[in-house]
């Protein structure tokens, strides 16, 4: 049976991603910060370690005899990112170093790092492809594309088999309210306002987190030493967009809405060119409404995972 290791299996996009390992023996790495959480991996087979990327010596004995590492380990919120970044350099730069040489000295057959759109800054028009170059615009951002370049470092210097994929931006259930989907939903659910930044003009590419996982898993069987692919989604909206949606499904109008001032440095537009990925047999398969729908109703009936 193949034994796959997921780093931050606990947080919203890698519990998903080890919902779908059916047919593997499932190691789940977690430190449990504030947006991991246990109750994302119930009902699902696995065994758990609680613990830090950053920790070379628990990594020197939780990597060996792993067949497929896949790494989700992040701190992932830019305005987080902007109020302080040293979290952020620390997993996802350190931590994915870190990462890299423990399966490296283990002998990992396969590792595969879980990136963002966002490393690549913002584009007025077109779509990025693969070979676009590296304009990190947020804390955040920086972070991420700091662990990409060094993941193909490793892969030229070492020869450690590591792909790197980047995705827009993850919806569906479950995830921590603080993502602008599941933040104006629950905070609509539950009778309060949403914060709108700016003119409400910048442009996201959303795509469902099962689509995105389905493209890391392709991405696990055939994608190649360094090599970057990109999972898109299957709407590109703008936020005003978006929010009409929300309203809508929540059963809500525009006095819910409160405009407040831009965050710093926001990027106004991201689309990703995934032909690459395609040609290895990637088609997102939740239409975005369809999608929308089925999560805004996964948090009416689940208040109790977020309502605390």
């Amino acid at each position: 049976m193949t034994r796959v290791l997921v780093t931050g299996g606990a947080g919203f996009i890698g519990s998903h991603f080890v919902r779908t390992l059916h047919d593997a023996y499932v190691t789940v790495l977690d430190l449990l910060t504030y947006a991991g959480d246990r109750a994302n991996l119930d009902g699902v087979r696995h065994e758990f370690v609680h613990g830090d990327i950053c920790d070379p010596e628990l990594l020197a004995r939780v990597v060996p005899g792993h067949d497929l590492v896949v790494n989700f380990a992040a701190e992932s919120h830019v305005d987080r990112s902007i109020e302080g970044a040293a979290a952020f350099m620390r997993t996802n730069a350190l931590g994915t170093q870190t990462l890299l040489q423990a399966c490296l000295d283990a002998g990992v057959p396969k590792v595969v790092q879980v990136s963002t759109d966002e490393v690549y800054g913002s584009i007025d028009v077109g779509s990025w492809d693969e070979s676009a170059p590296l304009r990190p615009r947020s804390p955040y951002a920086a972070s991420k594309a700091s662990g990409d370049l060094i993941a193909q470092a490793y892969a030229i210097t070492h020869g450690l088999n590591v792909s790197i994929t980047r995705c827009g931006n993850n919806y569906g259930p479950g995830q921590y309210p603080e993502k602008i989907i599941p933040l104006f939903v629950t905070r609509l659910l539950s009778g309060g306002t949403v914060p709108l930044y700016g003119d409400g003009g910048n442009v996201r590419d959303w795509v469902h987190v099962e689509d995105h996982c389905a493209g890391i898993r392709l991405v696990a069987e055939k994608g190649e030493p360094g090599e970057v692919y990109h999972i898109a989604g299957t709407a590109e909206l703008t936020n005003k967009e978006l929010t009409a949606r929300l309203l809508e499904a929540c059963g809500c109008g525009w006095d819910r809405v409160e405009y407040v001032a831009d965050r710093k440095g926001h990027d106004r537009r991201y689309s990703l060119d995934d032909r690459k990925l395609r040609a290895l047999g990637y088609r997102p398969e939740i239409p975005f409404d369809k999608g929308l729908r089925e999560t805004v109703r996964w948090y009416a009936e689940h208040r109790d995972r977020w309502s605390a």
